[in-house]
């Protein structure tokens, strides 16, 4: 059983459900499935990111490594401080949920001695935003005012510019490929509900990447352009520093195994994962597992170097995630259990170590990452 609504979240839902439709009805009766992604996820007021539900930690819909455990930003800090001192840059984080891996990252720099001059967040949501304001005022007063958020990218940036769980929720273009072709998935108002139909792909790059895959008849899948245009968006304002997205995924041959022959779209709602993306609009995370091929060739596209490619646990691992735990005597059980058992959560093959992923890509010549150093799996892409 999953959990009801409250009648406030319900109702929300329910304008949400309304928003859609009119979308659908403005457009002719069918929107691709990226449409309906995008303004259930980020319509302004209405969609999941872009209204107050709690969205992280136990009381929201999932857990991200930064609600986990502080040792998730305080590794990535000694991962990008040697690339902040090389390049004298800053940080820009894409996407910055809760705030809690800003607060981690900046108060390792600190006692580092290694902070950037400024750290930049470019965060869509409002809400989120504020939430992230309120975060490092509390728990980071001494930099809150090295912290600035972002409307767009910059023009020009060097240092280091992450992700964490931001590919994934991009919005996904859904591709039904037919003994007569590859077409193109989306969503058409049928009654009271949400349905799926299926009509020719318009745009020639989906087009052209769809029939690139060459898969069977029946099988259902996504092709995320978006997240190529973002990588793009990030190579062209990157003047000297290293781009470094980590999230779920796969390479193209496991992305488009013929086991995963109906994709990997998804709907999170209060820690349930749901095969239903039309479930409570509003309500729900939709995400799609990314395709680390096609974000490494849209890296070489846009003249990008590829640092590296490794599972998280082997990049954090290499980065000192253990030492940092050591920190903590094992002896204080009461301390060093809880921040034990969620580095196992980070990195066993079981829970998040093998299936995220990190992907780096450079430009200027900065010297290798340590977390790259072994377990890089750059063949695979």
């Amino acid at each position: 059983m999953l959990p009801a609504p409250t009648p406030d979240a319900l109702a929300h839902s329910q304008h949400v459900a309304a928003h859609l439709r009119t979308l659908i009805d403005a457009a002719g009766g069918w929107i691709p499935f990226s449409r309906h992604m995008e303004a259930a996820l980020y319509a302004p007021g209405l969609g999941y990111y872009a209204a107050g539900a709690m969205k992280f930690g136990a009381a929201g819909d999932f857990v991200t490594a930064p609600e986990l455990t502080p040792l998730f930003g305080r590794t990535l800090a000694h991962a990008l401080a040697p690339v902040l001192a090389e390049t004298g840059g800053e940080v820009l984080e894409l996407g910055a949920g809760s705030g809690r891996l800003a607060v981690d990252l900046l108060g390792e720099l600190e006692r580092l001695d290694a902070l950037p001059a400024r750290y930049s967040i470019l965060e869509v949501s409002a809400d989120l935003r504020q939430r992230q304001q309120i975060v490092l005022a509390r728990d980071l007063p001494q930099l809150a005012g090295r912290v600035q958020w972002l409307d767009a990218l910059p023009a020009h940036f060097s240092g280091v510019t992450l992700g964490n769980e931001v590919l994934d929720a991009l919005p996904a273009e859904l591709v039904h490929w037919t003994e007569n072709g590859p077409l193109s998935r989306g969503v058409i108002v049928e009654g009271d509900t949400f349905s799926w139909q299926d009509r020719p792909i318009a745009d020639p790059l989906l087009r052209a990447r769809a029939g690139a895959l060459d898969l069977a008849p029946g099988y259902v899948s996504e092709i995320n352009l978006a997240a190529d245009a973002l990588i793009a968006s990030l190579a062209q304002c990157l003047d000297r520093g290293l781009i470094l997205m980590i999230d779920y995924g796969f390479g193209q041959s496991e992305y488009y195994h013929p086991q995963r022959h109906m994709g990997t779209l998804r709907a999170h709602y209060r820690h349930h994962a749901l095969d239903d993306p039309f479930y409570l609009p509003g309500l729900c995370d939709l995400t799609a597992h990314v395709d680390f091929s096609a974000v490494a060739r849209a890296g070489a596209a846009a003249g990008l170097e590829l640092a590296g490619y490794a599972s998280q646990a082997g990049f954090l691992l290499n980065s000192g995630l253990t030492e940092l735990l050591m920190q903590t005597p094992p002896s204080d059980a009461a301390a060093y259990l809880p921040q034990a058992n969620a580095v196992q959560r980070l990195v066993s093959p079981a829970e998040m170590g093998e299936l995220f992923k990190v992907i780096g890509f450079s430009r200027g010549g900065i010297a290798p990452l340590a977390g790259f150093a072994r377990g890089d799996r750059r063949h695979s892409l």
